[in-house]
């Protein structure tokens, strides 16, 4: 074991623009001694402890391109900078032979090391009692998180609570599955010893070198997401998991529902909200100090900036693995448009992230209610064509004719997806005095972003992953803020809560005021009124009054106000609700008109015609990933999944 070799991944490389203290060992191998033989050294090995923290928001994150609502064309030319196996999970090609995306290697590999932290940081000879104790903490969160990271996926797993010995009997090594209920217990047990006296901190101590650090905030946010995830249906007795069951008969899965698991989840949101707002994180906005804009602009840029801006005061944790920059071949290079008409010959920039028609119509009216049951609109008319008038100037280019469907819609809608006419504020243009002045996109072929046989296919741009204030500098090259990707903001945790309170006790239960007052605080930084008021005004239903209706509009909710940030991916999966959400066929814009191809009118009537993408696939296997057939090999004690 002293000889055991420590591998500190080229992965940290890409922390240390965000974080001083995560240094790289000098000869990058040093022995298990070595590690631990001062806190310099041990430090750097908690460093490998988060360096294999999955890769949100990016073309290795199965979120990114194996849902529904981001999609693209395989292309040659996008490939070479942007990995489209995600696509294989989508279109259905996923398998047992070579699982797409999987998390099993790493996730055992960064739990092992783990461990080894855990069972050494104690020979630190010069690391104070305090730190020490904090770091074990740090340590256990990871472990909780990279647990939980296996269950999204796996389901129930082997549960690594210490390392073997390296002597241990070949049978010891051969570990079996444990009940899923299990493997929840288990993390939040870890969660639980982290948290326990004053071991993190509440705040981040040093911004500038501690960003991504765990923080007690973090630990109390994710216990509370695991077991809202463990009180939904996938997990909380789910009948078609019935006959997942080890060798030995042992039932992975406990088909019976408990109710008792959304009291938990409803206590641990509530306590989780309490340290955030301890910890002074609040919901996002811009402080527009010099009044430079309008309120429609100062509220366009908050909505961007709550998910792009770095370390702005909602982020309760984002993943310093995944920083987003122009040259990462990440979200920002993959969706971004050319807006310049200086730059309509760029070959690389081609904004080839896409989403269909569905995501575009799921979000709400300007009125806070679903469009198709806004009372003041004609459901009929959402793709009749319309002019934009000054009183559109802001959000739709004026004198630009679009659909019906893009008009008075709510402001999440304008400031993250990107459409033909539809105002991009930024990207070098701020004079929101000026309408004129401000940049938009242009699909059609001849037009400054034309998709002329490459790029956008679907009509419309996951506008949320760029920054305002990115732009082109010449034909090839993008500058833009970089920001790490945000795995958890309090928008988020906002909402889990208000959904395992009407879990628990409906929408007029004895805590209603509370579920009311937090998916409301969510819609009002949005622009929008509360779901009552909304819904009594605008619709001709009061769908909150009941638990199912009151659910529907909270998962909708969580849908738009997370849309493109990886949580749909999961949260269709945990509701059980993505059967439904799959086999609705993706659909584009006609994206191949030209702007030669006839009149105006003409032009836009022929773009404006949904065209078939896709026909997805979802069935039960498909809730959670096969484990290679060759670890199964080796490890005969592993049961596989129901389908694979």
């Amino acid at each position: 074991m002293k000889k055991y070799k420590i591998i500190i991944f080229a992965a940290i490389m890409g922390l240390t623009a965000c974080a001083d203290w995560l240094d790289v060992v000098p000869d990058g191998i040093p022995t298990l001694d070595m590690a631990f033989n001062s806190r310099v050294q041990a430090l750097k090995y908690l460093a490998t402890c988060y360096s294999y923290m999955p890769k949100n928001g990016g073309s290795a994150d199965p979120t990114t391109l194996g849902g529904d609502d981001i999609w693209t064309r395989k292309t040659t030319h996008f490939s070479n900078r942007f990995s489209l196996a995600g696509l294989d999970i989508s279109e259905g090609r996923q398998n047992a032979t070579s699982p797409v995306l999987p998390r099993w290697a790493s996730m055992y590999q960064a739990l092992r090391v783990c461990n080894t932290f855990l069972e050494n940081v104690h020979l630190v000879p010069d690391l104070q009692a305090w730190e020490r104790e904090q770091w074990i903490a740090e340590a256990k969160v990871l472990k909780a998180y990279y647990h939980f990271c296996l269950v999204q996926m796996y389901g129930p797993v082997p549960i690594i609570r210490e390392n073997l010995p390296v002597d241990v009997d070949v049978y010891s090594v051969k570990v079996e599955r444990e009940p899923v209920d299990d493997c929840f217990n288990y993390i939040v047990q870890l969660l639980d010893e982290a948290c326990d006296g004053n071991m993190l901190p509440t705040f981040v101590l040093d911004p500038a070198t501690d960003y991504g650090r765990i923080t007690k905030p973090i630990a109390l946010s994710l216990k509370a997401k695991v077991l809202v995830t463990a009180a939904s249906p996938l997990f909380n007795g789910n009948n078609d998991q019935a006959t997942l069951k080890n060798h030995d008969g042992t039932p992975l899965f406990d088909t019976t529902f408990k109710p008792e698991k959304w009291e938990s989840a409803m206590a641990a949101c509530k306590q989780a909200i309490d340290i955030c707002h301890e910890a002074g994180i609040m919901l996002y906005r811009f402080d527009d100090a010099a009044n430079r804009f309008n309120d429609t602009t100062v509220l366009n840029i908050t909505l961007r900036n709550a998910f792009n801006l770095r370390s702005n005061s909602e982020i309760i944790w984002a993943n310093t693995q995944m920083i987003s920059t122009p040259a990462s071949g990440g979200m920002i290079h993959a969706s971004m448009p050319k807006l310049n008409p200086d730059y309509v010959n760029s070959n690389n920039i081609c904004k080839w992230l896409g989403m269909p028609i569905k995501i575009a119509e799921m979000f709400y009216t300007e009125n806070g209610v679903p469009l198709d049951e806004d009372n003041t609109r004609n459901i009929g008319d959402k793709y009749n064509l319309r002019t934009a008038q000054a009183k559109d100037r802001l959000y739709i280019r004026q004198g630009r004719t679009t659909i019906d469907m893009h008009f008075e819609r709510e402001p999440r809608f304008y400031a993250w997806v990107g459409f033909d006419g539809g105002v991009w504020f930024g990207a070098g243009q701020y004079n929101d005095k000026d309408a004129s002045s401000l940049r938009y996109l242009a699909f059609k072929i001849g037009e400054t972003d034309g998709t002329e046989g490459q790029g956008n296919w679907t009509g419309y741009i996951p506008k949320k992953f760029i920054p305002y204030e990115a732009q082109l500098n010449d034909i090839n090259s993008i500058s833009s803020p970089s920001y790490a990707w945000p795995i958890m903001r309090l928008s988020d945790l906002y909402l889990l809560y208000a959904e395992a309170i009407n879990e628990v006790e409906g929408p007029n239960g004895a805590n209603n005021a509370e579920l009311f007052q937090y998916i409301d605080r969510v819609r009002a930084r949005a622009g929008l009124k509360g779901v009552k008021e909304s819904w009594d005004t605008y619709t001709n239903n009061q769908k909150y009054n009941t638990q199912s209706g009151m659910r529907e509009i909270i998962q909708k909710e969580r849908l738009i106000e997370l849309s493109f940030e990886g949580q749909r991916f999961w949260d269709i999966r945990r509701w059980k609700t993505a059967p439904n959400e799959y086999h609705t066929p993706l659909q584009g814009w006609n994206m191949m008109v030209s702007i030669v191809d006839g009149t105006e009118e003409e032009v836009n009537r022929m773009m404006y015609q949904p065209q078939f993408l896709l026909e997805q696939k979802f069935g039960v296997r498909d809730y959670f990933w096969p484990i290679r057939i060759s670890d199964i090999e080796v490890n005969p004690n592993l049961v596989q999944n129901i389908g694979w």
